[in-house]
């Protein structure tokens, strides 16, 4: 993969060429007018040097430029002599090496003309470093991963020139590497980065959306901790509020459900697992919490059919303060009495809500939940 520079190089150079054409007139202290002394003329070897280039001769204007660099330690054209010597590099396919150029540039002459193209110039090679492009193993074979490389480098463009173009290309470039190599928190850090550096960005709505599937993915089952769909919810509906008609082309409220369900199922696989160690009392808390939070999920329907068990064992200073499970029972899945025996085919069950409920639903009078009953199993356990 090569990063093509020459048609760009002689469109600088012909642009600088007639921008040195022009003459500058300013007011002396006598109201005269006087022309301001223009530009230093650039070093005619370094002239050399870029018509080497633009003529497609990259050897030769790497060689030229090395030379005055070599003669001139302390000339003030130095910073373009490092843009040609990276260039040429870049031309003969040694971006690694021209990418030593472009940071000289970057850390001593960030006030100089060149800067921002040194710039431009290691943006494009980071790019190609994140999309694939290998580093070459002593200059031979491109067999080396330089993934990292490219995100140190788009991390430090976005560093010198923040509220850029080219920051803002860079932090996208960033935040898509990361979704690519499937990094997610990585990937929500630079997304929510992204929204909060450029909100008017025409990529803005992109990277919310990234976001919200970069939470998502986090959750991996419901044997784990849900901080993922609890960011996703947040970012969902923040999402419906303010862009109405991308929420729903995505399926906003469709997702929505699937995160109020996983986060139902999550808890029932805690009680679940309290069950098996014989812990009757966290396995109810996690019930209680389960039906107090997620009423009309599928997880709570089939919690409602089994408390009966949990109940059976639990003591009589616990019990009496439990919810009335039978009421919610009849009120959520629609039938009355116990638990449904074994090998019995369960009630019909009312059909789920559209989209998650915004307020959770209200426990029996009487009953005393806790404001969070939401403990986690001993860590490496599994239900």
């Amino acid at each position: 993969m090569r990063i093509p520079l020459l048609p760009l190089l002689l469109t600088l150079a012909v642009a600088t060429g007639h921008a040195r054409a022009q003459t500058e007139y300013t007011l002396d202290d006598f109201d005269q007018w006087k022309p301001t002394p223009g530009p230093t003329t650039l070093d005619p070897m370094l002239q050399q040097a870029r018509l080497a280039l633009a003529n497609g001769e990259p050897q030769r204007a790497y060689t030229l430029a090395t030379t005055f660099l070599d003669q001139n330690p302390l000339a003030k054209a130095r910073p373009d002599a490092l843009l040609i010597k990276g260039d040429a590099d870049l031309a003969m396919d040694n971006e690694w090496q021209a990418l030593f150029s472009y940071e000289e540039i970057a850390r001593r002459y960030a006030t100089t003309t060149v800067f921002i193209p040194a710039l431009e110039r290691e943006f494009e090679i980071a790019r190609a470093y994140v999309h694939g492009l290998r580093k070459r193993f002593l200059g031979t074979f491109r067999v080396l991963e330089a993934g990292d490389d490219g995100q140190e480098i788009l991390i430090r463009i976005q560093e010198r020139l923040p509220g850029s173009e080219l920051a803002e290309r860079a932090g996208m470039e960033l935040a898509d590497y990361y979704f690519r190599i499937r990094d997610m928190p990585l990937a929500a850090d630079a997304y929510d980065l992204f929204t909060q550096n450029y909100p008017r960005s025409r990529q803005v709505v992109k990277a919310r959306l990234r976001l919200i599937y970069a939470y998502y993915a986090q959750f991996k089952g419901p044997e784990f901790e849900g901080q993922g769909l609890q960011e996703a919810t947040a970012k969902l509906k923040q999402l419906q509020s303010d862009e109405p008609a991308v929420a729903q082309k995505i399926g906003a409220d469709a997702l929505l459900v699937r995160i109020y369900e996983s986060e139902a199922a999550r808890l029932k696989t805690q009680s679940d697992w309290y069950v098996k160690v014989n812990d009757w009392i966290a396995a109810e808390l996690m019930i209680r919490a389960l039906v107090r939070k997620y009423p009309n999920s599928i997880a709570a329907i089939q919690a409602l059919r089994e408390i009966q068990t949990i109940l059976d064992q639990l003591p009589h200073s616990i019990l009496k303060n439990c919810p009335d499970y039978a009421a919610l029972r009849k009120a959520i899945v629609g039938t009355e009495g116990p638990a449904d025996p074994p090998g019995i085919a369960p009630a019909p069950e009312t059909p789920l809500p559209a989209t998650a409920p915004e307020t959770p639903a209200q426990p029996v009078p009487g009953a005393t939940a806790p404001a969070d009953a939401n403990p986690a199993p001993p860590a490496g356990a599994s239900p």
